[in-house]
């Protein structure tokens, strides 16, 4: 069974354990095991994730396969958002499964669910931010019409990386979502 359910402020720690799972499996090829520990330490320890999980602005959620955890997705409005270069927009910022769930369709639910929040939300834009050489998740993105409307530079400890931010209008002239 496969379902997706917020992330209780008690659930801190496996969120953790799932974050870095998560992004050491798909970054941890390009990254030296203490950039990838210096980005761990600044941007998912247990007192970061615990603040973003109590923003009023920032929703977390699991997706859960018979019961265990999957991967987790970050969804942020307002002032939670990492970049503020789009009026009334949605941030999808993290969309993470473990390698061993990946290949299901999981990803593409999750992005569904995301997309579904978003245009409840009432923004004009949903948006994210996707490293320039994960062709993969590009690939998923570009299929729900998601172009690239900038770039940022992303920090893992101190290596640089460049992200590329992808946009969907989400009401256009009268339709919805």
């Amino acid at each position: 069974m496969i379902e997706i359910k917020p992330i209780k402020f008690e659930e801190a720690e496996v969120l953790r354990d799932i974050a870095i799972r998560t992004f050491e499996e798909t970054f941890g090829h390009d990254n030296e095991p203490d950039q990838l520990a210096a980005f761990f330490d600044k941007d998912l320890s247990l007192d970061i994730l615990k603040k973003e999980l109590k923003h009023p602005d920032s929703q977390h959620y699991f997706i859960r396969v018979d019961g265990e955890p999957a991967g987790y997705l970050k969804l942020n409005r307002g002032q939670a958002q990492t970049e503020q270069e789009l009026a009334n927009a949605f941030e999808i910022q993290r969309l993470y499964l473990l390698r061993a769930y990946q290949g299901r369709g999981l990803g593409q639910k999750l992005l569904e669910f995301a997309l579904e929040r978003a245009c409840e939300s009432g923004c004009d834009w949903a948006w994210l931010g996707v490293w320039e050489h994960n062709i993969k998740a590009q690939s998923l993105y570009q299929k729900y019409g998601f172009e690239k409307f900038s770039e940022h530079l992303f920090a893992v400890g101190d290596k640089m990386d460049r992200d590329w931010l992808l946009r969907k209008p989400l009401a256009r002239k009268g339709k919805e979502c």
